[in-house]
């Protein structure tokens, strides 16, 4: 079947992205933008859509098209010269934001036209644009005094850049630690593949041996598997204070301050604009109405949960105690585990490696995709990418009509931001010109292909992929044609995790995991020992991943409700209660895992970290159904793409969860699948 290629001339030149040229370029498209918006409102109305929405529309993804490959490029590939250019130009854009949010004639005339009868003329997606944009208004102080405005727009502006520079600090500082090893039985128990990364590593450097890094892949697996109890100490405490006045940089990219700064901004926002404090303001927009709400849900869980990961802990020591390690620290619990899942399932995580390879992986569940939804998905080779290591790949529907296009970044490097995640390139958007495709970007921090043979995936690794992937489905399969509310944009940010945990529950299944998982040498599927091993070892220390993530949920939510701008150290205090609560090992003193925590402190999670453990019940939920059908019965696949996928923002999450599953969610799929029902009832 030949389809039609995805045209370049759709796409960013990402060669082309001149950093001197970046302010510029966006100072100028502002300004046309404003003029646009006062001609837009130079007319006494009636305001209609086609005249007032539809423009406003069409400005946002002009905007979107330009900024988005640039601060792609910023988080993918920072030099010196774009992170200038990124700094100087975010203040414009902030100020452009804020200036139409509170840009009171504009406001008006949308209300007007939500106020008129050709309202109910108007489709569903339009609607909710209209309704989305009052609420909006209403949160950036379109009401205020213009004192009070003049104070929000300042207060805007540098939240932008104290996240922007909390970011860069992470960034810096994991760049800036290394550790040469000249000798190699230092490095005694690392698997080959890290072993191979470190050599590459110093080789990159001019450096004779082995040199780790905190880039993730070399962090990870130090930590769980050198032997050597000093190196992970040294590692953890590298990696643990990260941009923090603690550890072998202390203070030299200390996010302290700036933590302090960014939640002081925050709650100023929300008083402004008459909430109590940032998460009743955070929560206007989610599908959690009431702080009382989500604290009732994670204490709920945590309840559920401790007593599991007690015993999960009192395990690991159990063993270390057999090595005569009586003082059980932090960074040794990693490597204990490790050897305890080892003991008790005879495999490691390093066992899978060489039945993921990356080509296979990614041809699989591509195939998987395509049972469930009917699409298929073709690599493109004359699209132009930043890295020589990205791809790009288009996507079509069971009529063999282009859908969308996603980019894969996959693989660790020095100046690109750890973590991985899913962000627009482009949003799906139908004008006189035709459709304009929705393209995502799908970036992981993978090991990179070492010695020229093929890049080798954990099982973790996939479970990551899968996630990412399931955000780039969300994206690219919506059949919204009004960018606010297409894809991802518009979903409630506790709604929004939904499509891409679901998407993990095909990383266990035996049926998938033949399409998935091959030897990279033989081509042999995965053996069914090690399948039967990995089922066993599914709810291995899931209460202890459960409570960490109830930590990093309430920390987040409790600050952001309980903010006091009377109280100095108040992140330091309520961290230490909250692990009280829920650690279930003692974490030292210096650490300072608050200072890269990116996710609420540089990205769009304040007040909302338990959005993943909020949309886990959904997505487990939604597999059972799947479960009860068949994983690959079309028409429950069918059903959850034309309820969930192409749905964007435009439904009620909740709604549409009922219209796929024929009821509410409830929790027990969730307890099901983590293995804390069987564990309670026990």
């Amino acid at each position: 079947m030949a389809y039609l290629p995805f045209n370049q001339a759709l796409l960013p030149y990402f060669t082309n992205i001149d950093p001197s040229k970046i302010e510029s370029i966006i100072r100028d498209l502002l300004e046309n933008h404003r003029q646009k918006v006062k001609g837009l409102l130079s007319h006494s109305g009636p305001y209609t859509w086609d005249n007032l929405m539809q423009p406003l529309e069409d400005m946002g993804d002009e905007l979107n098209k330009i900024w988005s490959p640039v601060a792609h490029l910023h988080s993918v590939m920072e030099s010196d010269a774009l992170r200038q250019a990124y700094n100087q130009t975010l203040p414009l854009l902030t100020d452009y934001h804020t200036e139409m949010a509170q840009n009171e004639q504009l406001f008006q005339a949308i209300a007007s036209l939500a106020a008129s009868a050709d309202f109910a003329k108007l489709n569903s997606a339009q609607q909710k644009i209209i309704e989305n944009d009052i609420r909006d208004f209403k949160l950036s102080g379109v009401h205020l005094s213009a004192d009070k405005k003049e104070r929000m727009a300042a207060l805007q502006k540098q939240l932008s850049q104290l996240m922007t520079k909390f970011s860069e600090n992470v960034l810096d500082a994991t760049q800036a630690w290394t550790l040469q090893i000249t000798d190699p039985e230092q490095l005694a128990g690392l698997p080959p593949q890290a072993l191979q990364l470190a050599m590459d590593n110093a080789k990159q450097r001019q450096l004779e041996g082995y040199v780790l890094t905190l880039d993730y892949p070399s962090y990870s697996t130090g930590i769980k598997f050198l032997h050597n109890r000093e190196l992970r100490k040294k590692l953890y405490e590298a990696y643990a204070t990260r941009a923090s006045d603690q550890g072998p940089h202390a203070g030299k990219w200390d996010n302290t301050k700036i933590i302090e700064d960014i939640l002081n901004v925050r709650h100023e926002i929300a008083q402004l604009v008459g909430f109590n404090n940032y998460a009743d303001y955070s929560l206007a927009t989610k599908m959690a109405k009431t702080p009382d709400e989500v604290l009732h849900f994670l204490n709920d869980l945590l309840a559920k949960s401790k007593l599991m990961a007690e015993g999960e802990y009192e395990e690991v020591k159990a063993l270390a105690k057999k090595d005569h390690l009586d003082n059980l620290a932090v960074w040794d619990i990693s490597y204990y585990s490790e050897k305890l899942q080892e003991a008790k399932f005879k495999f490691t995580q390093e066992d899978f490696r060489p039945y993921f390879p990356i080509d296979t992986v990614l041809k699989g569940m591509f195939t998987i995709v395509n049972k469930l939804y009917g699409i298929t998905i073709v690599a493109e080779e004359a699209i132009e990418v930043w890295h020589p290591h990205v791809r790009f790949f288009s996507i079509y529907d069971d009529k063999n009509e282009l859908r969308g296009g996603f980019y894969t970044d996959l693989y660790a490097r020095p100046h690109k931001r750890d973590g991985a995640w899913m962000d627009e390139c482009r949003t799906r958007r139908l004008d006189g010109e035709g459709l304009q495709y929705p393209v995502a970007f799908l970036t992981c921090n993978f090991m990179p292909p070492v010695d020229n043979q093929t890049a080798l995936l954990t099982h973790d690794d996939v479970l990551t992929l899968f996630h990412e992937f399931g955000h780039c489905l969300h994206h690219m399969l919506t059949k919204v044609n009004y960018p606010s509310v297409g894809g991802i944009n518009g979903v409630p940010w506790d709604a929004v995790e939904f499509p891409s945990q679901f998407m993990e529950n095909y990383c266990w299944e035996k049926e998938s995991l033949s399409l998935i998982a091959a030897h990279y040498q033989t081509g042999t599927p995965l053996p069914d020992t090690l399948y039967q091993k990995m089922l066993e070892a599914k709810h291995f220390q899931t209460g202890m991943q459960m409570v960490r993530q109830l930590e990093f949920a309430l920390f987040d939510f409790r600050l952001h409700l309980e903010y006091n701008p009377a109280q100095s150290g108040q992140t330091e205090i309520l961290l230490n209660e909250i692990r009280r609560m829920t650690s279930v090992f003692p974490v030292p003193e210096f650490n300072r895992f608050q200072n890269s925590f990116s996710h609420i402190f540089a990205g769009s999670y304040a007040a909302g970290y338990y959005s993943y453990k909020w949309a886990e019940v959904l997505s487990s939920d939604a597999y059972a159904q799947f479960e009860e059908k068949g994983i690959f019965d079309r028409n429950t696949g069918r059903a959850f793409m034309e309820n969930i996928l192409e749905i964007g923002g435009v439904r009620d999450p909740m709604t549409s969860f009922i219209a796929f599953r024929g009821r509410k969610p409830t929790i027990d799929a969730l307890l099901k699948q983590s293995g804390i029902v069987k564990q309670t009832a026990a």
